[in-house]
């Protein structure tokens, strides 16, 4: 990965490798820290002007500081078959090793002069932003990384017909020793729902064939942006209804796969239109925060949240409006944010050449 944004071909094959072995062997990759030993943040965005990755460091969980000051640190041109990506979503491997899962679709390809159509597919069949494929990337380290897309569509037999493949996240489970892809889908121009499936242990393909998540209780209306977090023994789905202005919603279950309880309480406090949800801890406290993309604003932002107990939600207002600050840069898109330990944040910083970190 060079400091322009560009992925070097060919760079990573070596240094990947503790982390190709597989899933469910933790002693191939880094050692996975405990939260006692995690001292910062880091928060993965898109933009729109650029369709391409972004990263930003914290070291308290309010102030977050763009470690390329503005610029990408990958182009979605050098992963994306779209030559643009979205909806970028990292955590940490049961292994030590980092994964991203993204959304691989440009929706200003054709103004880019990438495409000679808006979409790749005709939109009165298949609808807006119509996509088939995904970008998924590991790295032991956060600065080299490997990718590779992968085809929904042609992952299993009949699956050709899908509309879209949106907003995929990933989450280990240790009952199943595999990761889980969870992901906003839908079939020709139909309605979006979540759906996941099982990835392999080379994390480079399905294992099984998607099936549906959770399913809206108002079953004529979309359902998009799943984001789950594990707290108090409990699998908290937060998500997006399109029913009426919208807004985050949770469902809860005992079980990361299913069996998810609606709950009708809107989760956010925004009047205008905002999706992208993401939950993340407070380090070493019995807080959750729960950020979210504001689309309906302009010029949009990211909205916080603060909880301890899922079921009351604090204000926190906005980026640089209250609390939470993001110091260098602007408009950020559907991010999502893991901790690092004080070392993997000073060497993240240090690649970048961050000031004052």
């Amino acid at each position: 990965m060079h400091k322009n944004g560009i992925v070097l071909k060919g760079v990573f094959v070596c240094w990947v490798w503790a982390c190709y072995v597989g899933v469910s062997t933790a002693q191939a990759g880094p050692a996975v820290p405990a939260e006692k030993d995690m001292a910062a943040y880091l928060m993965v965005y898109f933009k729109d002007d650029t369709h391409s990755l972004y990263f930003a460091l914290s070291k308290d969980g309010y102030s977050f500081t763009d470690v390329n000051n503005g610029r990408p640190v990958i182009g979605g041109d050098t992963i994306a078959e779209q030559k643009g990506i979205r909806d970028p979503y990292i955590m940490r491997g049961n292994d030590g090793c980092f994964y991203m899962a993204m959304t691989d679709l440009h929706i200003f390809a054709q103004k880019a002069g990438l495409r000679n159509t808006e979409w790749e597919r005709d939109g009165k069949s298949f609808g807006w932003g119509n996509n088939r494929g995904l970008v998924l990337m590991r790295s032991k380290d956060l600065l080299y990384w490997s990718h590779q897309v992968l085809r929904i569509d042609k992952a299993f037999g009949g699956w050709d017909n899908i509309g879209c493949a949106w907003a995929p996240e990933l989450m280990y489970d240790d009952q199943a020793g595999k990761i889980m892809l969870y992901f906003t889908m839908r079939f020709g121009n139909g309605l979006n729902k979540l759906y996941y499936a099982w990835l392999n242990n080379r994390f480079t393909g399905l294992e099984t064939e998607p099936r549906q998540l959770f399913q809206y209780p108002r079953y004529n209306r979309n359902f998009i942006d799943g984001d789950i977090i594990k707290a108090n023994g409990k699998y908290h789905l937060f998500y997006v209804p399109h029913d009426g202005v919208p807004g985050i919603k949770q469902a809860v279950s005992d079980r990361l796969d299913g069996g998810f309880e609606y709950q009708d309480a809107y989760c956010d406090p925004e009047p205008r239109a905002c999706e992208a949800p993401n939950a993340w801890k407070r380090i070493g406290e019995n807080k959750w925060v729960l950020m979210y993309d504001i689309y309906g604003i302009n010029p949009h932002n990211f909205g916080f949240s603060e909880t301890s107990d899922f079921v009351h939600f604090t204000n926190l207002g906005h980026f640089n409006e209250g609390v939470m600050k993001a110091t260098n840069f602007v408009s950020p898109k559907h991010g999502s944010v893991i901790h690092l330990t004080r070392e993997e944040a000073e060497r993240l910083a240090a690649y970048w050449r961050m000031k004052n970190f």
